[in-house]
């Protein structure tokens, strides 16, 4: 099959879009400029049916092919949301708005299954139906949860799911993949921990949260490493250490920890739960102090089915000639709950030798857009051949 020459063809159209979704960003729900072309588009392209307001700002197109006797409905899922980060890459098409950055490439999906859209319309040399979804809020804010429960799945009858990411580091156009467990759970935590405040120079006198909350740290590294089985996978990551003082001669009353938890099956996950809870209590008390722990589920495990990652294999290796054995990933993928759902498969594309997404040099690279496409096409044309 390999890449598409339509995708060829269509590669300075499709990079044109993608660089005006870089150029405006919009973050979590807030996508109706991009949601608004998006659905345009899709109305331009002529497909059967285009609903907005899916999961909020969501966009859901209909498009069936020549035939459809074969009852199959196949998913197709990209994400249109940007993160709150200052670009720092000094392209042409840089963001126009500070603070607001397309740093994981989210710009590049959406342009992609717009041009695999354009494309499937044009020909329709499938049989069944196509459910393109494009999905507000990846980035923390659950979108693909939002869309499941505004009745995504059931509404169109969709019978298996696919989503993109492309990966820094992977080569140019090529893909990867791994069956089972593929991206972490992503839980997160607050602990205030309340002592006793008072003058630095008579610390008798007080319950010092500072190093309370010090001793905390440390001792929420041992859930990882000696509470949990070192043949799985766990990640505890204190991120944030805040005192209500800056003064130098105070002893802070509050002090505030935040980190992410990071799992790969659900055992795991309720362990570190209860570990974080069980050490922040008792050594609060040891003390003579009192912690208090917010602890949010986010983002489950994202669990690739085995018979349709097989099938996104090979039609990776149909389009660029080999697909690679994907690592385990320790970051959250909304897609997640759409896996939840229905059977389907998460792949990977490669970005190149480029900064690491979530970076404020990162940039898609537009050549990965053929091959990208084609992946999609080739997803619906050899599962519902005509």
């Amino acid at each position: 099959m390999a890449v598409k020459n339509r995708f060829a063809e269509m590669l300075p159209e499709i990079t044109a879009w993608r660089r005006d979704f870089h150029e405006n960003p919009e973050l979590l729900f807030d996508v109706h400029r991009t949601a608004g072309i998006v659905e345009e588009k899709l109305r331009e392209f002529g497909c059967d049916e285009v609903v907005p307001g899916i999961g909020r700002t969501g966009v859901v197109a209909v498009i069936k092919g020549n035939k459809t006797g074969s009852g199959k409905v196949i998913g197709l899922r990209a994400d249109m949301d940007a993160l709150p980060i200052f670009e720092a890459t000094g392209a042409e098409h840089a963001s126009k708005t500070p603070g607001k950055m397309h740093a994981c490439g989210h710009d590049g999906h959406t342009a992609m299954l717009l041009g695999a859209a354009k494309y499937l319309a044009e020909t329709r040399n499938f049989d069944g139906t196509v459910v393109v979804i494009f999905q507000p809020a990846e980035e923390g804010g659950g979108g693909g949860k939002v869309m499941c429960d505004d009745g995504l799945m059931d509404r169109w009858g969709i019978q298996e799911v696919y989503g993109m990411h492309n990966m820094p580091g992977i080569p140019l156009g090529q893909f990867a993949i791994r069956e089972g467990a593929f991206f972490a759970a992503t839980d997160q935590f607050k602990i205030h921990v309340e002592g006793l405040g008072g003058h630095a120079a008579k610390p008798h006198e007080t319950v010092d949260t500072t190093v309370i909350a010090a001793h905390l740290v440390t001792a929420l590294q041992t859930i990882a490493s000696r509470n949990h089985d070192p043949v799985k996978n766990l990640v505890v990551s204190v991120t944030s250490f805040r005192t209500e003082s800056e003064a130098f001669n105070v002893i802070p009353q509050h002090v505030e920890l935040k980190g992410t938890v990071r799992t790969m099956d659900p055992e795991t996950r309720a362990m570190a739960e209860v570990r974080i809870k069980a050490l922040s209590a008792g050594i609060a008390d040891a003390f003579g102090a009192r912690a208090e722990v917010t602890y949010n589920r986010g983002y489950p495990v994202m669990v690739n089915s085995p018979e349709q990652t097989a099938f996104a294999a090979e039609v990776a290796t149909k389009v660029s000639g080999a697909c690679a054995e994907a690592p385990l990933i320790m970051g959250g993928e909304d897609f997640a709950f759409m896996l939840e759902e229905r059977p389907g498969a998460y792949i990977l594309v490669g970005n190149g030798d480029t900064a690491m997404v979530h970076h404020p040099q990162y940039d898609f690279d537009d050549n990965a857009i053929p091959a990208g496409c084609s992946w999609w096409a080739g997803i619906v044309e050899n599962r519902m051949p005509a």
